[in-house]
């Protein structure tokens, strides 16, 4: 059994919640953000001499993902910034609403180790929290994608996802990033991040293009955790929501 976890995850120990480990600093130029306005927000990652990080291995198609997502958890995003021959890194970034946002780095120095990184970026005006119920069923644009598995904190968790579009399976997923389907977990409260790939991969003989899609995660305590997948059929990437317990 492939039990494959993406490089940030580092088992069960939460990642993410400092913007320095291990030698490496993510270091934005800006911490404030400005509510329905795009613009560039531009980072580097310094290594422990405190000069910009320039080469990364590709991990899951990139050199760095980026996830951006209110300390809520509303408003996620997955997004991709370019890297300049300098180091420095930039993607354009547009949040729709007032609050603290996460934003989480995720690369791998090229000949390292994996690492995720995070910091906090501010955007002014009236806050409104969100809330969200457990829930294990999520609708985007017409489909629906169930969540089955039991959470077991400490442990490697099986949790299988479903995708069916008006009531029929949907067996033509496409490959995004390398695989079917891409998972990240958020525990609630401080944001740990987990972040985890399908067991199995496109072309690999035995890995079926839906509706299932199958990811072995490690919560790595008891509490409520937001997960986002996101999946790509008829060319359009989508991301389903659920709020679960483990």
């Amino acid at each position: 059994m492939n039990t494959t976890m993406h490089h940030g995850t580092h088992g069960h120990e939460p990642a993410g919640l400092a913007s320095t480990k291990a030698g490496y600093t993510l270091a934005p130029t800006t911490t404030t953000l400005i509510p329905g306005e795009t613009a560039p927000f531009i980072f580097r990652i310094l290594g422990a001499d405190g000069t910009p990080v320039t080469a990364y291995d590709v991990e899951h198609e990139k050199r760095l993902h980026l996830i951006v997502v209110r300390r809520d958890t509303a408003g996620f995003q997955h997004i991709h910034p370019e890297l300049g021959d300098d180091g420095t890194w930039s993607v354009p970034l547009t949040i729709a609403d007032a609050g603290v946002y996460r934003v989480f780095a995720d690369f791998k120095p090229s000949g390292g180790e994996g690492i995720t990184l995070g910091v906090d970026l501010f955007a002014g005006g009236n806050f409104r929290p969100a809330e969200y119920r457990t829930s294990r069923v999520a609708e985007v644009d017409g489909y629906q994608v169930r969540l089955d598995g039991e959470l077991a904190p400490g442990m490697p968790s099986k949790v299988t996802l479903t995708v069916t579009k008006d009531g029929r399976a949907v067996t033509d997923l496409q490959p995004y990033l390398g695989a079917y389907g891409h998972l990240v977990a958020l525990r609630g409260g401080d944001l740990a991040y987990l972040h985890v790939h399908p067991d199995g991969e496109p072309g690999d003989g035995r890995t079926a293009a839906g509706p299932e899609v199958t990811f072995f995660a490690g919560f790595p305590t008891a509490g409520t955790y937001r997960l986002f997948l996101d999946f790509q059929h008829e060319g359009k990437v989508r991301t389903a929501e659920f709020t679960v317990t483990a």
